[in-house]
């Protein structure tokens, strides 16, 4: 990444030197920080349930791997069906109601789960799953870039990763220790929960934040109508579709495989216990948590498709050392080249989690917003679809070292399509030029400006 071009920095609305660690929390608004601080609770429930989907499912609901992986492709595919409408009813009626239906939605299908006792329940509780997600990630991701302006909003979505990471830390360490495959009722533990988790970033967006995320008022002006929005406006730039082609491989060999994917290889191939993989997921969280805002301090003002390029880079190495694991399994040097893999993975996503919602908001004018984001979520969860899907087969068939070619090859493809995207996007969207929106922070209670305030956007929680 050391390169001339990368530090190319705009000279004329960005100050060369680097924000301090400190500074986020004085520069974000009230509502930032109120949405920021829901982050740490849900996290926790996050945290409970994200490394153990797999165990439970195959080792406590003696489901086959290859049901396992179809089961949990579900909630994308729910997802995917959904997400067009969801992104017009975003730009519509603005995203806070959204996200609130999103959280119930994973309230719901988090508590079914705890009591799914076949592939049908199971089925039904990740189509509750995959109704929240098709709705919480655009409007989340809609209501981050309405209430936090552009010239930080970067080191927003990488300080709220981190705070993200710190409490799926601390929940997934602490679940590893509790869980007991011979024990069915400590799973239904962790996701009840997870499902109690989703409380507070409702009642945050049910109070406090009522009067953000609402819908975009236009100015009544019949000379300046209001602008028009439509998925084939989103579609028609150049850019984006490129930046969607990145969306889709960084899916496919990230963070598809580190939910289903490495678990499963972990468990059947390297044959890790419970404890060892939540420790590697706790592993993964620290590296995130000690790592997060040193990287987003240091990649301000460099370019973002050189940052990703890195990034696939960063887990090639990481799905190096898992397939290294494979070679020696059941032993200690399994056991470390597994952990070790993880955090090579966490170094990759940090560079991943602050700039690629800040390229698709950067991308989309206001009124778009809603749509940008449904549709970068709807590749995501294409390739969400394909990960598990691909992982199970190959993994159920005892194919692992075409699993693992099939990563590294993905690695290599993001690299040459960043390459692409490169010479079309705008400076401003690749993190070396100005933002044309002006800053929108404070300004939610200034009726002149109330209209950006409530525009979508999106919170990790």
């Amino acid at each position: 990444m050391a390169t001339a071009t990368i530090d190319d920095v705009s000279t004329a609305t960005r100050s060369t030197s680097r924000p301090s660690l400190s500074s986020l929390w004085h520069d974000l608004p009230r509502e930032g920080r109120l949405l920021l601080s829901t982050v740490i609770v849900d996290a926790l429930g996050i945290g409970f349930v994200l490394p153990f989907g797999v165990v439970y499912l195959h080792e406590v609901r003696h489901l086959s791997l290859t049901t396992v992986g179809l089961l949990l492709a579900v909630p994308s595919t729910v997802a995917l069906a959904l997400l067009g409408p969801i992104g017009a009813v975003i730009d519509r009626y603005g995203p806070r109601r959204l996200q609130m239906l999103a959280l119930v939605a994973n309230l719901l299908g988090s508590a079914l789960l705890a009591f799914a006792t076949s592939a049908a329940s199971a089925a039904v509780a990740f189509g509750l799953l995959g109704l929240g997600q098709a709705v919480f990630w655009p409007a989340s991701q809609s209501l981050v870039a309405a209430v936090i302006p552009p010239a930080i909003r970067q080191r927003y979505y990488g300080t709220s990763f981190t705070v993200l990471n710190l409490g799926i830390g601390v929940g997934g360490l602490a679940s590893g220790l509790f869980v007991s495959t011979s024990e069915p009722w400590t799973f239904q533990v962790i996701y009840l929960l997870n499902a109690v988790s989703f409380l507070a970033p409702l009642c945050v967006l049910a109070l406090p934040l009522r009067h953000v995320g609402n819908a975009v008022q236009h100015h009544a002006d019949a000379d300046e109508p209001a602008p028009a929005g439509s998925y084939r406006a989103v579609l028609s730039d150049r850019a984006f579709r490129r930046f969607l082609v990145v969306v889709f491989f960084g899916a496919f060999v990230g963070y598809a495989q580190f939910e289903a994917g490495w678990t499963a290889y972990a468990r059947t191939v390297a044959e890790a216990s419970t404890k060892l993989i939540g420790i590697a997921f706790a592993v993964n969280t620290a590296t995130i948590v000690v790592l997060q805002l040193i990287v987003i301090q240091r990649i301000e003002g460099h370019r973002r498709t050189r940052v990703l390029m890195l990034m696939s880079l960063v887990w090639a190495a990481s799905w190096s050392l898992m397939g290294l694991a494979g070679l020696v399994p059941g032993s200690v040097v399994a056991g470390v080249l597994l952990s070790a893999s993880m955090a090579v993975f966490a170094l990759g996503e940090t560079f991943q989690s602050p700039v690629v919602p800040a390229i698709t908001n950067d991308l989309a004018p206001a009124h778009l917003r809603g749509r940008y984001n449904a549709v970068g979520s709807m590749v995501f969860q294409v390739a969400a679809i394909g990960g598990p899907v691909v992982a199970g087969f190959l993994l159920g068939h005892h194919l692992t070292v075409p699993f693992v070619a099939v990563l590294l090859v993905g690695c290599a493809l993001m690299v040459v399509v960043l390459g692409q995207l490169e010479r079309v996007i705008p400076d401003a969207a690749n993190g070396v030029g100005a933002s044309a929106e002006p800053a929108q922070g404070a300004a939610v209670t200034v009726p002149a400006q109330r209209e950006r305030a409530t525009t979508p956007e999106s919170v990790t929680c």
